[in-house]
Parts: structure tokens; sequence; C-alpha cells
């Protein structure tokens, strides 16, 4: 697996950890899995802002249109991020405002779950609840998403781990394991000596 770590200076702040990440990468899963190891609140930002509008993503596309869901997804997220000692998986697009990445870098700790897109195409390719991927050519959608977004995954994260094949223990351990050792936690971070 590789792993590319970047120390911040505000780790430990807030002493929370934000997974972004393309559709299918496990952000969920392994989310809920860190938070328990690490004793933090998970929180998933797209059932967070289905819980608020009292609707379910998909109609929220329908009704108003990408435009309307990401300009709701900015508000969840902006309560979300304010919260202490959480792990949120974000959605998948939430990269796309600068607004956003730059609430995630200031406000904690950010890990890039990476998967290739014929990867996520085979974690998803039966969920019916992705408005994006409700295509002709899921592959080439998936491949299309990967290329705008990549980038801004990566210029948000402080840790970008390659999700492969692993096991959700495995990926959960290893994840913990590189935020400890990046200081994590620690107002002071690593050690400077």
């Amino acid at each position: 697996m590789a792993a590319h770590v970047r120390y911040n200076a505000d780790m430990g702040k807030l002493d929370n950890i934000f997974l972004v990440g393309l559709m299918g990468a496990g952000k969920t899963t392994i989310g809920k899995s860190l938070a328990r190891q690490l004793d933090k609140t998970f929180y998933d930002a797209d059932h967070a802002l289905e819980e608020r509008t009292g609707v379910r993503i998909p109609v929220i596309f329908e009704i108003e249109g990408e435009a309307g869901f990401r300009k709701r997804e900015e508000e969840t997220l902006d309560g979300l991020t304010c919260q202490q000692n959480i792990v949120l998986a974000t959605g998948g697009g939430v990269v796309l405002a600068a607004s956003n990445r730059e609430r995630l870098k200031a406000r904690g700790t950010v890990v890039y779950l990476h998967g290739r897109p014929e990867d996520l195409y085979q974690r998803t390719r039966h969920d019916k609840g992705r408005p994006l991927l409700q295509t002709g050519n899921r592959l080439q959608t998936l491949k299309e998403l990967y290329q705008t977004r990549d980038p801004l995954y990566r210029e948000v994260a402080d840790i970008v781990v390659d999700t492969g094949r692993q096991s959700v223990h495995s990926l959960t351990e290893r994840l913990k394991s590189q935020l400890l050792e990046q200081g994590y936690g620690n107002p002071t971070g690593p050690d400077q000596t």
C-alpha cells in the first residue's frame, strides 16, 4: 500500500479526521472502524444531510439538481467540521468547492482514501443510490470523476492511502498507525529534534 504523509502543523488542534475520496472508496466503512479504534464520534456527511433535509440525496438531485445539492452539502459540512473529536466521511464531491477544501484543511486531519476507478466500479456497480452513477457507462463516469477530483483530494490530504484490496481491519490499523506516527492528537506534533 502506497502512502504519502504530509505533516500538518494544526494536527491535533480539533482532533478531527476527515475522510475524502470517490464514491465506493470506503469512507463510511473505514470511518466507522477508525472512529471505534480511536474512541471518536463518527458522522457520515451524506446521512447528516439527509437527516437535516428530511429527504434522500437522489430526491434532492432530482428536484434541485447538482447545484442545489452542493449548496446543501456545503452548509452541512460547515456545521459538521466545527465539531470536535470526530471522524467524518465526506461526500465524494465535497472537494469541488474551494470553501469546503479550506474548511477541511483548517479544521482537521484529511485522509484521502484513494481507489482506482476500476476497483470503485466493482464496489458500486449495483448501487442505485448514487445519482452521478445513474448513467449508461458507470466505469467511464468514474474515470471522468477521478480525473477531475483526484488532484483536489490530493490538494487537501494530509495522508493519502491506496485502499486496494485490503481488509477493513488491516486498512484501519495501518491508517491509525500512520496518524499516531505523524503526531495526530498530540498538539506539539512529532518530535522535532
